[in-house]
């Protein structure tokens, strides 16, 4: 039977899912098969696997930290926000339809036997397994039907560190209220606490340590840094798109749909120095940037039309005219047709049909069936701007609903307008690298001045960093001993 070891967390967004990769990176480097673990994961942000099945992309990283390839047993229950109060529903990798959060709800206890199915699954096969819970055990109104937090643990007998993020402020605060507000068999299950996100000295914080601990009853089982490391977590995703950067040398401005979805794909471009990646969602905020990109959207028809609304349409196409390159991904692709229908009402009412942005002649129509595979191959026929990626490989993945009226390249368009179904596409060595190239030579830029990187090793480095960071920060003798308890 496998060790385990569960990360739960006061809130969302204190730092669970880059603490798992983190452990699940030291596991690895002291010699034990060891694979991460999500019940339930709500987000936009997905990966699709080998087999094409669809899971979260948070777990799918941690894999990769991991050093295993991404497996949909690691998420068997992923979640797709489709409006404010309803989610896509996707069970071990394929869709099973939309529900309301109050139709999950009812309906959650019947997925237990998915959840423990996957699980076990795992179990058979390495050694520990990093188990990360969601939001906070302590939503009194959710505890009856939990299956990710304390419920799971109590199915797979898993000991939990509680996590607090102190860089919120409150932490003494979250951890004795998550604390105070569980029942005393959960309490048994809370075998330390972590504070996370921390700056500055140690010696300052102790005294509060001591007296968490006396409090909780628990020991604090480490204080880890403010990490700055270039990893795909969820928390890190969400900062990314909240954070504003400044213009630099060359300027890549990345539309910031209301439901944007996989902007994973666009991480390659941060890691060079010299080049800016800004989320924009007003005219205001475009500017006048040397590169534009509509990126993935779990819901094409109403982001098309909030872009209308919202004046970037105009303001995309009068850049666009200005020569400035346009490059669409998925739904951001399907956004720059003639025409976006939907007749079966997969993403609204039966029969919609409205008008696309016009930059490529092609017309997308909505099926029932949705599109999950992963695909790679060589860049043929592109013609324009982008001609030197021909007889370069690609790979990545694709996940939409819509079908668009186009050649079976991975690229379509020319001059300065593309578009492309395929995630991941600029992931692949030496994309990037030609991309930004080409880029530079339309604006007039020195591509010498942006600076290079190796996206294989960058990502093998920053999983390390994090593993050092986490190591340094926990007592992983405590954590050992929690998890080889069996």
């Amino acid at each position: 039977m496998a060790g385990n070891i569960m990360i739960q967390g006061t809130m969302s967004n204190v730092g669970k899912s880059l603490l798992t990769a983190g452990l699940c990176r030291i596991f690895r480097q002291d010699g034990y098969r060891v694979a991460p673990f999500k019940s339930q994961n709500m987000a936009l942000n997905s990966f699709i696997t080998a087999d094409g099945g669809e899971m979260g992309r948070a777990q799918a990283v941690q894999a990769e930290a991991a050093g295993i390839s991404p497996h949909v047993s690691m998420n068997p229950i992923l979640l797709k926000p489709t409006t404010d109060v309803g989610s896509q529903v996707i069970l071990n990798g394929v869709v099973q339809g939309n529900m309301t959060a109050k139709e999950y709800y009812q309906r959650k206890t019947d997925f237990i036997p998915v959840v423990l199915d996957a699980y076990w699954a795992l179990e058979r096969e390495y050694d520990i397994l990093v188990i990360e819970g969601a939001g906070s055990p302590a939503e009194i109104n959710l505890k009856d039907r939990d299956i990710v937090n304390m419920g799971l643990a109590e199915m797979v007998d898993a000991p939990v560190l509680l996590v607090g993020d102190i860089d919120r402020g409150g932490v003494f605060a979250q951890l004795y209220g998550t604390m105070a507000l569980l029942e005393e068999n959960e309490r048994r299950r809370v075998k330390g606490v972590v504070v996370n996100k921390f700056r500055g000295d140690r010696a300052i914080l102790e005294p509060g340590l001591r007296q968490l601990e006396a409090l909780c009853g628990v020991p604090v089982v480490g204080v880890v840094p403010y990490v700055h490391v270039n990893v795909d977590d969820e928390d890190s995703l969400s900062e990314r798109l909240s954070r504003n950067s400044c213009r630099k040398y060359l300027d890549i401005a990345v539309i910031r749909f209301p439901r944007i979805s996989n902007y994973t794909d666009l991480s390659p471009f941060e890691r060079y120095e010299n080049v800016s990646l800004r989320y924009v969602e007003t005219i205001h905020e475009l500017q006048n940037p040397d590169l534009i990109i509509l990126p993935g959207t779990k819901s094409t028809v109403s982001d098309l039309l909030w872009l209308r609304r919202s004046g970037l349409e105009a303001a995309v196409l009068h850049a666009s005219a200005q020569h400035v390159p346009v490059i669409g991904i998925c739904g951001g692709y399907q956004m720059m047709g003639n025409t976006v229908s939907d007749p079966d009402g997969v993403e609204t009412e039966k029969g919609t049909t409205i008008k696309g942005l016009g930059l490529l002649n092609m017309n997308t129509v909505f099926h029932g069936e949705k599109v999950q595979t992963q695909t790679r191959g060589v860049f043929r026929d592109i013609e324009g701007m982008l001609s030197s990626l021909n007889g370069m490989a690609y790979e990545g993945y694709e996940i939409h609903m819509g079908r668009s009226e186009e050649t079976l390249r991975p690229v379509e368009g020319d001059g300065n307008i593309y578009g492309s179904y395929i995630h991941g596409l600029f992931d692949a060595p030496g994309i990037a690298d030609e991309v930004l190239r080409a880029v530079c030579r339309q604006r007039n830029l020195d591509f010498s001045r942006l600076g290079a990187f190796d996206s294989a090793a960058y990502r093998e480095r920053q999983y390390d960093l994090l593993a050092d960071a986490v190591r340094a920060g926990l007592d992983m003798d405590f954590i050992y001993r929690l998890v080889k308890r069996k």
